[in-house]
């Protein structure tokens, strides 16, 4: 149900990023990277789609993986209108299955940091290193050590949208580091009663030292990280942090 109410304020909560944007750069560091152009891209934690379907529109074979059917009802919709055959796999990002190899994975909007522990990283990255072909190329973002401890912190915010209203409470444990989020919602029911559902979902910060530990345990080079899409220097100070890794092989 949790999935089923979030859904509708998931891009109005993104509604400020420009994917076209943040498409170019990931394009930009395939071109880099790249021996040829990638055909077969993953995006993992791919939400409702809006990155799937940009890089879609640009070419690319995209199979898109995320563990909320809801959203991914949105992406295929989406899909659908405009006629792209993309493969949408529900499935959990520590445990997920291909049909075979890709030449790139891609990882957007912090959903590396709803992994909780390093062993749940781990898993991840290993899947990923298991899934690119060698030399394949890993971009994922994260949010950083700044964002936890200033800006989510201990605040609180709300969204209202046609049919509801989303209020979330954030509480971060510097110990833990994780950002717990007690998240309620008042969905309008036909009769113009509210009923409330309440869910608790959480993040955890990881420094850039503790990502790059983790890609070297799973065989992926760590190549660069950006601390925005105009390719500055990224660091465990910017809001978020945007990561290039390599799959090696062997």
């Amino acid at each position: 149900m949790i999935y089923d109410l979030l859904a509708p304020f998931y891009d109005a909560i993104n509604a400020e990023i420009d994917y076209k944007k943040w498409a170019d750069f990931i394009e930009k560091i395939l071109n880099k990277e790249c021996v040829s152009r990638p055909e077969l891209v993953l995006d993992l934690g791919c939400g409702t789609g809006k990155m799937t379907l940009e890089l879609a529109r640009r070419g690319y074979d995209m199979t898109g993986i995320d563990y909320s059917p809801e959203m991914l009802d949105i992406a295929r919709s989406l899909a659908d209108e405009e006629g792209h055959d993309i493969l949408w796999l529900c499935q959990d990002m520590r445990e997920f299955e291909l049909y075979g190899t890709v030449d790139a994975a891609v990882c957007c909007l912090d959903c590396i940091n709803h992994l909780e522990n390093e062993e749940d990283l781990d898993k991840c990255f290993r899947l990923v290193h298991n899934y690119l072909i060698p030399d394949g190329i890993f971009i994922f973002d994260i949010n950083a050590k700044y964002k936890f401890e200033n800006i989510y912190a201990d605040n609180t915010f709300s969204m209202e949208e046609e049919g509801g209203v989303c209020i979330w409470e954030n509480y971060y444990d510097f110990d833990s580091k994780l950002c717990d989020f007690y998240i309620t919602f008042f969905k309008e029911c036909s009769d113009g009663r509210y009923e409330r559902y309440d869910e608790e979902q959480s993040e955890r910060m990881y420094t850039l030292k503790e990502i790059k530990a983790s890609l070297e345990r799973c065989n992926l080079e760590f190549i660069s990280a950006y601390g925005d899409l105009d390719f500055s220097e990224g660091s465990d100070d910017s809001e978020r942090i945007y990561i290039v890794a390599k799959c090696r092989k062997g």
